[in-house]
């Protein structure tokens, strides 16, 4: 990617000031399944934030995703994620939640981190999770320090591996004991199984990112 990361989270700040692609942009990553549940939260819905935490290295953009222990009756236990998690009535909003959840989990002080926008929110109704992904910047590569009893693995993920068409993949998935889902749409990142709402956060970003011209990123 022939793109400074200065520049690029420039390019992106602008980008994310405009209306986003939304909905359609994410349901590329959807499961066909995910099509029949419903997509509007309702008013009793648990509110989250997460973080698409960019950074630079080796004069690359980076971005982070963790994951998660495995943990009994947690529906999204083991799964790849940003780091992000349920507001707490201490946060003074949505931003803050992303903020100080990424902190927790990963390490990195939330003085250090840059906001520059937000993406559409993703409601999970298998969690009943209404989802505020936000995008930040580091100035510099960090030092990350899992916390122990949620972050199992921190990926450090070049942002143009997510621009290669041989990441995007199907599989079949077992969720649970004698569950499998067939045809799952997922990203294949550090042979890593990224799918369902990071997955689908993800092509929102992706989108958003079209407006780089092909001869910067290659």
């Amino acid at each position: 990617m022939n793109i400074s990361h200065t520049h690029f989270t420039s390019l992106l700040k602008e980008k994310l000031r405009l209306p986003l692609p939304g909905e359609a942009a994410q349901f590329k990553m959807a499961h066909a399944a995910r099509y029949s549940l419903a997509t509007v939260a309702p008013d009793t819905a648990k509110v989250a934030s997460v973080m698409i935490l960019l950074f630079p290295k080796e004069e690359n953009t980076h971005f982070t995703l963790i994951e998660r222990v495995q943990t009994a009756g947690d529906v999204h236990s083991g799964q790849m994620s940003f780091p992000g998690g349920k507001r707490d009535f201490s946060d003074t909003d949505l931003a803050q939640t992303a903020l100080r959840e990424t902190e927790e989990e990963i390490g990195v002080a939330q003085k250090e981190i840059h906001l520059l926008g937000k993406l559409t929110p993703l409601y999970i109704p298998v969690s009943d999770f209404l989802v505020h992904p936000f995008v930040g910047s580091l100035s510099q590569t960090p030092t990350f320090t899992p916390q122990p009893n949620e972050v199992r693995q921190i990926l450090e993920i070049a942002f143009a591996d997510l621009l290669l068409p041989e990441v995007r993949k199907t599989t079949t998935l077992t969720v649970a004991k004698n569950i499998q889902i067939e045809n799952v749409k997922y990203f294949d990142l550090s042979d890593k199984i990224v799918w369902g709402a990071t997955a689908m956060i993800l092509s929102e970003f992706l989108e958003v990112c079209n407006f780089f011209d092909s001869k910067i990123i290659s």
